[in-house]
């Protein structure tokens, strides 16, 4: 199966990184990036649309069709954000871009990027984890073939990318000790773009992919 798929937030680094392993991976013939501003990124697999409102995708609909998978790693820091405005740019702007492109490729596989501790009862005390588990539960209503919620704890940066968080050069160090202390809570962001591809491609047991699980499908 060959994947025609849409990334976003590829101008952060979880998005930079899935959409690296896109365009290196022989399953995906195509990638569609929808991006607030220039990528830098030029691939003969690659094509790019600057959106202006993810709130209104309604005028793009023709040119997101025909796509069989969508990557979503577009998303904020909750630090400093009141619920309010963190629902409106988690929830209501990820089921926005999730509504229209479901509309138009029924076929599609959605990845979520949300969080490890995730809060799938929408009723936990931690602002943050209810708003992300309620974006998981609500996807997982749309039309889609098949919707995972990916639950990421630490990530491992991949080498050479741009859009890595600046405080990871002073951690790099600790992240092989974090790999054997406590191998649960920490996957490369290779693993997690080729988990996506995999789950796409293959399926997978689970909707909810905690980190152990992110491992266990990226692995040929």
């Amino acid at each position: 199966m060959k994947l025609n798929v849409i990334v976003t937030g590829v101008t952060g680094m979880v998005g930079e990184g899935v959409l690296h392993e896109c365009l290196q991976h022989p399953d995906v013939e195509s990638a569609l990036v929808l991006t607030r501003r220039p990528s830098g990124v030029t691939h003969p697999k690659l094509k790019e649309i600057i959106v202006k409102d993810f709130y209104d995708l309604s005028a793009l609909e023709a040119r997101v069709s025909g796509y069989n998978a969508c990557f979503f790693c577009l998303g904020v820091s909750s630090v400093g954000k009141k619920e309010e405005e963190y629902r409106r740019l988690t929830y209501d702007l990820t089921m926005s871009v999730a509504r229209t492109l479901s509309k138009v490729n029924t076929d599609m596989t959605f990845c979520y990027i949300s969080g490890a501790g995730t809060d799938s009862s929408e009723k936990g005390r931690i602002m943050w984890a209810r708003v992300k588990g309620k974006t998981e539960n609500d996807l997982m209503k749309l039309p889609f073939k098949q919707v995972f919620a990916f639950r990421p704890g630490i990530i491992e940066p991949t080498k050479g990318m741009k859009n890595t968080i600046k405080y990871y050069k002073y951690v790099m160090w600790l992240l092989p000790i974090l790999r054997v202390v406590t191998p649960n809570m920490i996957s490369s962001l290779r693993e997690i773009g080729l988990a996506m591809i995999h789950v796409s491609t293959r399926g997978f047991a689970k909707q909810h992919l905690e980190v152990k699980d992110i491992i266990a499908a990226a692995k040929e």
